[in-house]
């Protein structure tokens, strides 16, 4: 054999030799990258069916779905999408071809919900918001009252707050958690507010707010042509307090910040400023030349004043607590006579101001200024014209919605689907309520009649007879719908069952 040996096999007839180094890394190379290629196709693949992207054979190309995600209040509703019916029972997802679809959802006991909308090529659209209403609305009487002035539900739900009679300061407090309801009287003792037990004085508890955490009661007291601001403890009417004779500061307006019931900010001949009930301690001037604020959150003030002094203009501003000076968004020198109004709010990871004056509405988006008059970190998001002008604007509880009032005129602009939606609140006489129900709907009392709605005035309906000007709810499990109702002998207040057992 020599010095080098032939490695040789014997198998049959044919002898078999090894291939070379060379031709053994060309083959291993190769397989390799058909296996490259082969996870990268399927890889590719997936995220292409995960985006929503199918291959379209009769326009032969590829072409992206759109993702629909449904969801219903009860769910388990059957979903339909043009008149076909989807294999899966809310929560339930599907993928279609992009454009206008009709969409229905119907669960046995409830009335059917549907809507037309255009889906998009690319885009998640989220019909997750659907109240199923039940067919059979029967009402329930679960407290009965000779009169009621006035009532304030608490933003959780929880309570119900029933004032009889406007001149006297005893309330009931209604308990909704659970399915028995309870009731506690509380009372302002009569130390607490002012001439109390001075002949002839007329007096007069206002409802004003609730603070976020639902115990604490803002209440504005007028006797005679006096004006003062109490704060009613609803679990412990001996620990409600006064608030002006605290600080010895008369006030137009307040709002509560926080829970604890102690700290507001407060409107007084012009000035806001910020009070500590527990402390006693009120602050310096905040903003100035303010004829009306509202409060967002704890901490961020928007207002509407007056600009410089001999001249008509008005200002539009907003303050953070801890700045050193507020902002002023916008400067107008249009009439008095011309509604004016601001609002803000914070969505996802932005920061959104809405400024309505007279039939125009703008929206800006970004972050809140920084620096004095330094408005340049928010930008132009959305403007649109209303068919009359504005009289009321706020924003939806979570931040999606823009709402604006005229009237009997309602107009909602979705700020993530940028679109504009325009309806009218059916029925005759004043309308006293237009409020939000849930984070997408809305109740309204037009007529004496409760009817409910969603952001842009779509699946209305008439849910029950009611006392208008009075207060509704809906629990926060959904379960029950409560209103105030007349009866032969005074006043009821009442429900529905929304989620049948």
């Amino acid at each position: 054999m020599g010095a080098k040996a032939v490695h040789t096999w014997y198998t049959g007839r044919k002898m078999y030799r090894r291939p070379s180094k060379r031709k053994e890394l060309i083959k291993r190379i190769s397989v390799y990258s058909i296996m490259t290629l082969l996870v990268c196709v399927i890889v590719s693949g997936l995220v292409l069916v995960i985006l929503g992207f199918r291959f379209d054979i009769t326009k032969g190309q590829l072409q992206q779905d759109a993702i629909v995600q449904f969801a219903t209040i009860p769910s388990g509703a059957s979903v339909s999408i043009d008149g076909k019916a989807v294999n899966a029972k809310t929560p339930a997802k599907t993928a279609l071809t992009p454009g206008e679809h009709a969409f229905s959802m119907v669960r046995d006991g409830y009335q059917p919900w549907s809507k037309t909308v255009s889906a998009k090529a690319g885009v998640l659209t989220w019909l997750n918001y659907a109240l199923l209403v039940p067919k059979s609305l029967p009402l329930q009487s679960v407290a009965a009252y000779p009169t009621v002035d006035a009532s304030l539900a608490s933003p959780t739900g929880h309570t119900m707050l029933v004032q009889q009679k406007a001149s006297e300061p005893s309330f009931q407090v209604v308990d909704l958690t659970s399915d028995d309801i309870k009731s506690t009287t509380v009372t302002i003792p009569q130390a607490v507010y002012s001439e109390a037990t001075t002949a002839g004085v007329t007096h007069a508890f206002i409802l004003k707010e609730w603070d976020q955490g639902g115990r604490y009661v803002l209440i504005q007291h007028t006797y005679g042509d006096k004006s003062e601001w109490l704060v009613l403890d609803s679990q412990n009417g001996a620990a409600s307090r006064n608030i002006t004779t605290t600080f010895d500061v008369a006030l137009s307006d307040a709002h509560f910040s926080g829970t604890s019931g102690n700290i507001l900010f407060a409107l007084s001949s012009g000035d806001v400023r910020k009070l500590d009930l527990s402390a006693g301690t009120i602050s310096r001037t905040l903003a100035s030349n303010v004829t009306s604020f509202s409060l967002f959150k704890t901490n961020i003030i928007t207002y509407i004043g007056t600009g410089r002094s001999g001249t008509n203009e008005r200002v539009v501003g907003m303050y953070r607590d801890g700045d050193t000076n507020p902002e002023i968004l916008r400067t107008t020198t249009s009439s008095s006579s011309v509604p004016l109004f601001v609002a803000t709010t914070h969505y996802f990871n932005d920061d959104y101001i809405a400024i309505a004056e007279g039939q125009k509405v703008d929206i800006t988006i970004g972050s809140y200024p920084t620096s004095s008059n330094d408005t340049t970190s928010l930008k132009a998001f959305a403007s649109y014209t209303l068919s009359a002008a504005a009289e009321r604007l706020e924003f939806s509880p979570t931040g999606q919605f823009v709402l604006t009032q005229s009237g009997t005129t309602m107009t909602s602009y979705d700020m993530e689907y940028h679109t504009l939606a325009t309806s009218s609140i059916e029925g005759n006489g004043q309308l006293s309520h237009l409020k939000w129900l849930n984070d997408n709907y809305l109740w309204a009392d037009r007529g004496g009649s409760l009817t409910i709605r969603e952001f842009d005035g779509a699946n209305v309906h008439t849910i029950n007879p009611l006392v208008s000007g009075q207060d509704a709810v809906l629990t926060e499990n959904g379960r029950f719908l409560y209103s105030f109702g007349t009866t032969t002998t005074g006043v009821q207040l009442q429900r529905v069952r929304m989620i049948l057992q």
